[in-house]
């Protein structure tokens, strides 16, 4: 069925039709009705991609990020889909499995006009170098940033994301309250800002009630729960172990917690653990699981608002938006052991 038919049905030009379908606004309502009833009774579908291209945009979105199966960054999608959902955006999702790829394939997906941005969650970039996002011959592609700042290269993208080391400081001045003065540090990826920052805003709790901190203390736990259990039990084989571990996100407290109880201590009787960003799992965990919130869902539903502004070209470069954190106390911390 053509357009030229439901022209002829509804009883007018063409041009008519191909309006109401790009800008209905712009159409009389009774020639609305018209349109409306002959697509209805001819079962017309408009070509999108024919359109699309027309207008000059794809109506898709490339969302890379670490790995799809991430309880966190599932919620950051929900709000995500809602907006595209409303927008009339699709998405492409891709997963680096975090791993340092080369994913200049879609960055030029939206240079070449297959992709109109791009919404970079918690990953590696997905520019092979940072001269590719500098280049004075053209114009780096719509990108915002859900969550942190992988790396300074990006840094003056806009950006949707907590206060990583005002929150990590919260949550380790709520162990110092509870009198732990040992407190032993599991992070993610060392090269990973979000690591760091989260790392600063522990040394910076610890420096401020002037407690000591260990190297010995710090230890990697791969943003895994397997990572986490070796890392915790290199804590617990410490002549002078921790008497509480901030765990750097959700699932690696959660191995810290097993590996605890598999060596046969209590949590939090004998140590006790928080952690960071209030993952699914967290309320049901044994212990419930103290940790950080993050509002994933409206981080979800900023950062899409945003890369849609930057599409459009009514976004600020670098301005970073901050969102409130919250510490949920449950029952994996608690006084420290005498």
């Amino acid at each position: 069925m053509s357009i030229k038919k439901v022209a002829k049905l509804a009883g007018v030009s063409i041009a008519t039709v191909s309006r109401y379908l790009n800008s209905p606004e712009q159409v009389k309502e009774k020639t609305r009705n018209k349109v409306q009833a002959a697509i209805a009774e001819t079962g017309y579908a408009p070509n999108a991609l024919a359109r699309n291209f027309r207008r000059g945009k794809t109506s898709l979105i490339v969302v890379v990020l670490p790995a799809i199966g991430d309880p966190f960054l599932e919620k950051v999608m929900r709000g995500i889909w809602r907006v595209a959902d409303e927008q009339g955006y699709s998405i492409l999702i891709r997963d680096t499995r975090s791993n340092s790829h080369d994913f200049d394939d879609y960055t030029e997906m939206v240079f070449s006009k297959q992709a109109d941005g791009i919404l970079l969650l918690a990953s590696i970039s997905p520019f092979k170098e940072a001269a590719a996002i500098r280049d004075a011959e053209r114009a780096h592609p719509p990108l915002v940033l859900g969550l942190e700042s992988v790396n300074e290269d990006l840094s003056h993208f806009p950006s949707v994301r907590v206060d990583n080391i005002a929150a990590a400081a919260d949550g380790t001045d709520y162990l110092i309250q509870l009198g732990h003065q040992r407190i032993g540090f599991i992070n993610g990826k060392r090269d990973s800002l979000l690591t760091k920052d989260r790392e600063k805003g522990f040394r910076k709790a610890m420096r401020k009630a002037k407690l000591p901190v260990s190297g010995d203390w710090f230890v990697e736990g791969e943003q895994s729960i397997d990572g986490a259990r070796r890392a915790t039990r290199r804590l617990l084989d410490l002549e002078r172990r921790p008497t509480a571990i901030f765990c750097a996100n959700d699932e690696m407290a959660l191995g810290a917690i097993h590996e605890i109880k598999s060596a046969g201590l209590k949590v939090p009787r004998d140590i006790s653990v928080i952690g960071f960003d209030d993952i699914r799992y967290a309320e049901i965990a044994d212990p419930p699981l103290t940790t950080i919130a993050q509002p994933a869902e409206e981080i979800g539903e900023r950062s899409m608002r945003r890369l849609c502004q930057a599409i459009d070209g009514s976004e600020e470069s670098g301005v970073a938006e901050t969102v409130p954190h919250q510490l949920i106390v449950r029952k994996s911390a608690g006084r420290a052991p005498a």
